[in-house]
């Protein structure tokens, strides 16, 4: 049996007329509110409930919420497949993920998917390409979203049917409220404050900020052929997008669970799958080294 490609845009599906250049960008009514809302909440209220004790609250909750979810369950391994687990580990990464407060599974991985697809072509729209300056940009990608003419198809296939996946699609902004009833029954509204609107915030301006500039500037080893859009690798970033901010290795093997690939390139969210690993809950870890067959599809990026 012919294994399947372990860089591929796994639920995406061309059709015939299928083009990720032309289209509009319109209002996105539910993320714009949720992402302006919870700005506000942080900048009404951040400074007057403000204490150390907030403050850690807001570091552990983000580091968590950040690795756990965002990088190792949504990113490394319901989106690419690069690893696997028991189904129990696999929900309660995504359910993680849904925390961090971008949406819920389906529309990241829709959103994820289309991005890869596109920059892979020759050339795609603006939106897809973070082309754009930086507040325009900014606006686009944090309160609105794009409609091209002619999409592709998703098929999400087992994560589209999994019941768990659909409540949190359903119910990815209410799962904030145990997490901020936890939190106000142990430190008040500070904590509430700090633990939730302020993290959710951070997460989405972050992944915005990082993503602006990973397809914009920055050091590159690799370069795709045929691609249209190229990464970069956003260095200061490393530590606290858990090592995703390595960008160009990632562009490069998209299907690799370690993404921080060189000396001093930190990558936790790689570390905690080997941690995984040692103890019997993840296996198929694939690197670099287990696809040297991608190798024809790179060049090594000018000095």
């Amino acid at each position: 049996m012919h294994e399947p490609d372990p860089c591929a845009v796994n639920s995406l599906i061309e059709t015939p007329d299928s083009s990720p250049v032309t289209g509009r960008v319109v209002w996105d009514p539910i993320h714009s509110l949720w992402n302006g809302g919870m700005l506000a909440a942080t900048l009404a209220f951040g400074a007057t409930t403000f204490s150390l004790g907030a403050l850690t609250v807001f570091v552990i909750t983000t580091g968590a919420t950040l690795l756990l979810g965002h990088s190792v369950g949504f990113h490394r391994r319901l989106i690419h497949g690069s690893f696997d687990c028991p189904l129990w580990l696999e929900r309660t990464l995504v359910w993680f993920g849904t925390l961090v407060g971008m949406s819920g599974p389906f529309w990241m991985i829709r959103t994820h998917d289309l991005r890869d697809w596109a920059q892979r072509q020759t050339d795609c729209h603006d939106y897809l390409a973070h082309r754009r300056p930086m507040m325009v940009d900014a606006v686009w990608q944090m309160h609105c979203r794009l409609v091209l003419d002619h999409p592709p198809r998703f098929d999400l296939g087992r994560i589209g049917r999994d019941p768990f996946y659909r409540f949190l699609e359903r119910t990815w902004m209410l799962q904030q409220a145990p997490v901020a009833a936890a939190l106000w029954l142990v430190g008040g509204w500070g904590f509430v404050v700090w633990g939730v609107c302020a993290r959710v915030s951070i997460s989405v301006i972050g992944h915005w900020f990082v993503g602006h500039l990973a397809h914009r500037r920055g050091p590159q080893t690799w370069l795709v052929r045929e691609a249209g859009v190229q990464a970069h690798d956003v260095p200061w970033a490393a530590i606290p997008t858990m090592g995703e901010a390595w960008h160009n290795n990632h562009h490069a093997w998209p299907g690799s669970a370690r993404i921080g690939l060189y000396p001093g390139q930190s990558d936790w969210g790689f570390r905690f799958i080997q941690l995984l690993e040692r103890l019997g809950l993840a296996w198929n870890v694939r690197t670099p080294e287990t696809m040297a067959d991608r190798d024809a599809r790179l060049k090594r990026a000018p000095l």
